[in-house]
């Protein structure tokens, strides 16, 4: 055998190492990429109950949103019952209700202002008016 020969047979051992390297990579990938099949495949089946699911509860949520619509609805036209009812109260009791406030407040003033006076009165020294 000569040297080139060897050389040879060196590099198709290296060779078949090689292939053989490769192959078992391969073949885990394979297997990497079966496992990979199953999971997309049983993720695929679970969906639909998922979807189902999720169809349902929108369904109940747009139902409630309706509701809430509706008591929105109403509770605007209540306020605005309540709002024109105390402008009916204003425009009927207001000005009444603000003279009759500002009568107590000015009888009130003068019967304090009154007494007022009398207490000062009454704690004055009496004077005696006569000729020195």
């Amino acid at each position: 055998m000569s040297a080139g020969q060897i050389a040879a047979l060196i590099a198709a051992g290296a060779f078949v190492v090689l292939v053989g390297l490769l192959g078992i990579v391969l073949f885990k990938a394979g297997r990497t990429l079966d496992e990979a099949t199953i999971a997309i495949r049983k993720a695929h089946e679970n969906t639909d109950p998922l979807l189902i699911g999720a169809n349902e509860t929108i369904t109940h949520v747009n139902t409630q949103l309706e509701r809430v619509d509706g008591i929105t609805a109403n509770a605007q036209a209540v306020s605005g019952n309540v709002s024109a009812l105390s402008s009916v109260f204003t425009a009927t009791l207001g000005g009444p209700l603000v003279k009759t406030a500002a009568l107590s407040y000015g009888i009130s003033k003068a019967i304090k202002a009154r007494r007022k006076r009398a207490e000062a009165k009454a704690a004055r020294p009496a004077r005696k008016r006569g000729r020195k």
